[in-house]
């Protein structure tokens, strides 16, 4: 009965998103499609969690090409070689459907309520600082290495191997000037885990009834301006050489479809990772790679994001790609956020049930409100293209309200999460075990930064995200 109703509400769900996904479509301007190539057909399967995958595109004509050899993509309504948005394919507002959200949702309660702290740190690199368009380009490449290991290589090689030593260079020292930041970053996030890990436990301090949703937004707002300033010195670096590019450099982009990376030629290793750090040597990548999502793409593509971008502290990034680390050429499965997170909800009580899917509803302002706020990042960053500086004070302001509505939707899984735990059956833990399916060599025994195994950290007391409060050292660290 109850997994007969839990499929009756997913189909629902889904004609709803459907719907909405159709009428957003069709009240897009004329102008918009007017001369453009056809959309592509409706891929169907979930992407990550959620999405579709992508359909077939058809080839840009002579004058399409030249005008994509723009830089700053002003005079370019959609990312060379894709129609943003279109039809079946990927876009913002799916990200944000009620289908899309509830797999995301289902998969982060499946991969909490499995896991425990180590899991809950991973973090993809891509995750941080991300307004350059590349998870679009990674979800929409129709040659599908989108999500294979070999994809990032690949788009980053070409973009080295046509720079100067004078820009190859400019990346690498903006690669070591952000490795103690991004270092920070992650280990920011280690309180606020092993918060919600005791939320979970219900391991609350004395005088607190649990998290504190004030204290939660608060720190993920400061968390968050990390983020921004990782962004925003990333942009003014990559906008620079985007600047400096000469004639022969931009031909050689102007060859590389942003859908296709086919077109894209494999090349040997660029940088020699050996006179890196790893995490210097990850970032390098990551912002060679971004600077061709970036010049090729649009803003739409900026302010694109996966369904599982927010609330990345419940494990499910680590359940989902820890088979992939350290495999050459490796796949990531597609339909597993979708197929494990219907399981969950099969798996749970009518009244668990509900406790889940109504975290939908319970995040649909913040989630408006972060596309608002990730179009005004993105379109100020885009900016650093054509000139030399743009408002640091807007994207930082914007950045740390960012962080607060990440902090809310997260306190809102965490809270619910843990709810649903309390009541679980011995029977109920033993089929999510049994649906979590990662091999026992895959157990965790420390934590991670970003993708990269490390001993299990030092965590500062989290008393003060319980609205308990804070000695002046944890205060000044946080």
């Amino acid at each position: 009965m109850n997994f007969m109703k839990t499929k009756l509400f997913l189909f629902a769900l889904a004609l709803v998103a459907t719907t909405c996904l159709l009428t957003a479509q069709n009240q897009r301007s004329p102008s918009s499609r007017d001369g453009q190539r056809p959309p592509p057909r409706d891929g169907g399967a979930g992407n990550e969690r959620g999405g579709n995958e992508p359909g077939q595109t058809e080839t840009l004509t002579d004058a399409q090409k030249a005008q994509d050899q723009m830089p700053g993509g002003d005079a370019r309504s959609e990312p060379r070689g894709r129609q943003a948005g279109g039809q079946g394919g990927y876009s913002t507002e799916q990200a944000i459907s009620d289908r899309a959200q509830l797999n995301t949702i289902a998969f982060d309660g499946l991969a909490f309520l499995t896991g425990d702290f180590g899991c809950n740190t991973f973090l993809p690199p891509g995750k941080v600082a991300d307004f350059c368009g590349f998870q679009y380009m990674r979800d929409v490449d129709s040659n599908e290495l989108g999500h294979n290991t070999s994809f990032v290589p690949r788009a980053a090689n070409n973009v080295l191997y046509i720079l100067t030593d004078e820009q190859k260079a400019k990346l690498v020292a903006l690669g070591k000037e952000q490795e103690t930041m991004l270092t920070e970053f992650v280990q920011k996030r280690f309180p606020l885990i092993k918060a919600f890990c005791r939320q979970l436990e219900g391991n609350f301090p004395t005088g607190s009834a649990g998290l504190s949703r004030e204290a939660v937004m608060k720190y993920t707002s400061s968390l968050y301006e990390t983020d921004g300033l990782l962004s925003y010195r990333r942009a003014e670096v990559l906008g620079g050489i985007i600047r400096s590019l000469t004639g022969a450099q931009k031909e050689h982009l102007a060859k590389m479809l942003f859908n296709n990376s086919s077109t894209w030629p494999e090349l040997a290793d660029q940088v020699d990772k050996r006179s890196l750090s790893h995490t210097a040597h990850v970032a390098v990548m990551t912002y060679a790679s971004e600077m061709f999502s970036w010049y090729a793409g649009n803003v739409e593509a900026d302010v694109y994001f996966c369904p599982e971008r927010h609330a990345t502290y419940f494990g499910s990034f680590y359940m989902k790609d820890i088979p992939a680390m350290g495999n050459a050429n490796y796949s990531i499965s597609t339909s597993l956020t979708g197929d494990s997170g219907e399981a969950f909800l099969a798996a749970l009580t009518e009244s668990q049930g509900g406790i889940v899917t109504s975290l939908v509803d319970q995040q649909r302002v913040d989630l408006d409100e972060i596309v608002k706020t990730r179009r005004a990042i993105a379109t100020e960053l885009r900016r650093f293209m054509k000139e030399t500086s743009v408002d640091r004070d807007k994207v930082m302001a914007l950045s740390k309200r960012y962080g607060e509505m990440d902090g809310e939707i997260s306190y809102f899984y965490a809270t619910a999460f843990a709810q649903v735990a309390k009541t679980l059956t011995v029977e109920q833990k033993a089929t999510l075990l049994k649906l979590r399916n990662l091999d026992a060599k895959f157990a965790c025994t420390g934590a991670y930064l970003y993708s990269r195994a490390i001993p299990m950290p030092e965590v500062p007391n989290t008393d003060f995200l319980f609205g308990v409060g804070a000695s002046k050292s944890q205060q000044a660290r946080n």
